[in-house]
């Protein structure tokens, strides 16, 4: 071979080498120049943030590195994927796995357990499903495939549920020992703590002793105790002392789910709540708390009865209401304000039924309307229709103060919550009532309560939707922008994103999420829905991995 060909062969080949390294890819996606919000409350700064499989492996100047994906996130920002802190979609994810209503929100973890939970089942209650334990709903809903990932409590009323049924009574030592046999197990399984809804039979029929023996196993096991207080209304303060009790004799962490105050009457007890709850803290207790960013919430009328009437279930309570005697103790005690003074007619709106007939009449209207139409007054017809529709009735009650809604959501300590389910705005679902919460509570904290009336800094609230709530479940490798992290990331525009869904109108999605990663996947791209669904469960502290 002639020097002149050698040195051509050379060069040939060593110019080939270099454009293969050159065009080899560092990693399978960088997010390019994104202002990043690293979830940890700290400043935001411009950088990339590289994944590799279900890891983020590289965040800062990756301007030498290539993907094999690249983002150009330019003034956008990039952040943790949010937490969920109140979630109903272990139901509707079994329906539908995208989680619609939520990834367009930029949730990327949803966490059960308010009181109920999808888990203990009786078998005879089981019969139809494809799971009797906390554990098997776990592994149905991966093997089904979800888009995000899910989490759960052990609910205190599912546990008293199945060994008491709805009775109105408490339970024998017997009893209690397997019902903290439950919690044990479901502790082990990878239960977050044991969730509790005091306000609602049968929930109610627990005392606090019985809780804080539950709440014992979940200490054992390194968990929290997370609860819809006994009142949210005129009986608050003896409520938050309850939760401060069990939170100190079991010697466990407890939140308090979606922290409001009802009722025109009470707002003024503001500044008493929270003083409550900072004395608690100093005094060394784990005390903490999430929210929704509405000034009204969501359940059934039946809410608004004496939860005496309602032990048994349903159809011992309709029973009892057509009782004429039964009836009017009902009516006597709701006149004397029972339970918590009950709420304002006008300030509830009811939203859903299950005949079509009540539908056509009522929905959408408020209750003092419906009473004037029914020709009976707001009591009185208020059990009428629930014994008529044989349902709970889905109601809006609106009850909270704006005001205090803006105080509460400075607080350090509190996280954000849908209290709702993840759902699609197709039909059959656009058919059914539901709270503008379910489409927006994520959206709104970013567009009306940081970007339009500045309440918190958009580094505070990426903090509260992401590290605090992390922190608070104990969870590894989740909720912050750090190498190693799960990559649960979300994309969005500062300046675009808001909530669209009214209480008129409440199937809107929201808008202003760009780009979501669950585990490193790509779920939503430009605000569309990929079909990924790469969903994992997420188990607590306490999870002991069972033998196959």
């Amino acid at each position: 071979m002639s020097r002149t060909l050698r040195t051509f062969f050379i060069i040939a080949v060593a110019g080939l080498v270099f454009s293969c390294s050159e065009q080899k890819p560092d990693y399978e996606l960088i997010i390019r120049n994104g202002m990043i919000y690293d979830g940890l409350g700290g400043n935001p700064f411009t950088g990339d943030v590289a994944i590799r499989a279900d890891t983020l492996v590289a965040i800062g100047d990756l301007s030498d590195k290539k993907g094999i994906k690249e983002i150009d996130a330019t003034g956008f920002a990039v952040a943790p994927g949010f937490i969920n802190m109140l979630s109903w979609a272990d139901g509707s994810l079994l329906k539908d796995g995208r989680s619609m209503s939520d990834i367009k929100q930029g949730v990327t973890l949803e966490v059960f357990g308010e009181g109920w939970s999808p888990g203990p089942r009786r078998k005879k209650d089981a019969n139809d499903s494809l799971w009797a334990s906390l554990d098997e709903y776990f592994l149905t809903l991966e093997k089904k495939g979800v888009a995000t990932n899910f989490a759960s409590f052990v609910g205190a009323t599912t546990v008293r549920n199945y060994v008491l049924g709805y009775e109105n009574k408490l339970p024998n030592p017997n009893e209690l020992k397997r019902m903290k046999q439950l919690v044990e197990d479901a502790m082990k399984e990878g239960a977050m703590g044991l969730g509790s809804s005091l306000i609602y039979a049968p929930a109610d029929y627990a005392d606090t002793n019985e809780l804080i023996e539950l709440c014992n196993v979940v200490a054992r096991y390194n968990g929290m105790y997370i609860t819809h207080m006994r009142s949210e209304s005129d009986k608050i303060y003896s409520a938050l002392n309850e939760v401060f009790t069990i939170s100190r004799q079991a010697n466990v962490p407890a939140e308090i789910y979606h922290l409001k105050i009802n009722n025109t009457w009470n707002w003024n007890k503001v500044d008493t709540v929270l003083a409550k709850i900072d004395s608690a803290q100093k005094a060394g207790l784990k005390i903490t708390a999430n929210m929704y960013t509405y000034n009204a919430s969501g359940t059934s009328l039946t809410a608004r009865l004496p939860t005496w009437v309602q032990a048994g279930g349903a159809p011992a309570m309709r029973k009892r209401l057509r009782n004429p005697v039964t009836r009017r103790k009902v009516l006597e005690e709701l006149r004397l304000g029972i339970p918590t003074k009950n709420s304002d007619p006008k300030d509830v709106m009811l939203i859903g039924f299950r005949k079509d007939s009540l539908n056509k009449l009522y929905r959408g209207k408020r209750l003092s309307e419906v009473a004037i139409l029914h020709g009976k007054n707001a009591n009185e017809t208020m059990l009428d229709l629930i014994v008529e529709d044989k349902s709970g009735i889905a109601a809006i009650f609106f009850l909270i103060s704006e005001q205090n809604v803006k105080k509460m959501l400075k607080l350090p300590f509190v996280s954000i919550c849908s209290d709702a389910s993840s759902i699609p705005n197709e039909p059959p679902y656009t058919d059914d009532p539901t709270h503008p919460r379910t489409y927006g509570s994520f959206a709104r904290l970013l567009g009306k309560y940081v970007r339009e009336e500045n309440v918190i800094t958009l580094q505070e609230a990426v903090r509260r939707l992401t590290s605090l709530p992390a922190s608070n479940l104990k969870l590894n490798k989740r909720g912050s922008l750090k190498v190693g992290n799960y990559a649960d990331v979300v994309i969005f525009d500062p300046a675009k994103v808001k909530d669209n869904a009214t209480f008129d109108q409440p199937h809107h999605y929201a808008d202003g999420i760009i780009h979501v990663f669950v585990n490193g996947a790509q779920v939503l791209e430009y605000g569309n829905h990929t079909g990924a669904k790469p969903g994992r469960c997420v188990r607590g502290p306490g999870y002991q991995q069972q033998p196959i």
